[in-house]
């Protein structure tokens, strides 16, 4: 039983590392685009108005750009270029 309990422990403590390595490494990807302005490689890019999921304000087209001031996972807050022009929340990882 004491085998188990730190097979268990064994498997916890390595995925709760692989856990923290890739939000470490999320997150330094994702502030590498902050204070960037990035053009946008997806066809269409839906801007958000408040928050990450949230209304939807317009869609950035492939080649406009997007300023990013604030970085941090998946999504990235800044300024929609373009046919928006105002600021919002994008998906972050469609940019080239």
């Amino acid at each position: 039983m004491a085998r188990t309990a730190l097979r268990v422990t064994g498997v916890l403590g390595l995925a709760l590392a692989l856990s923290a390595t890739l939000a470490t490494a999320s997150a330094n990807a994702a502030d590498g685009h902050q204070g960037k302005r990035e053009t946008v490689c997806a066809e269409d890019l839906a801007v958000r108005v408040t928050a990450p999921h949230g209304a939807w304000m317009g869609d950035l087209r492939k080649g406009q750009t997007f300023l990013v001031e604030e970085a941090g996972g998946n999504w990235v807050y800044g300024f929609a270029y373009g046919d928006i022009n105002r600021r919002g929340w994008v998906q972050n990882g469609w940019f080239c």
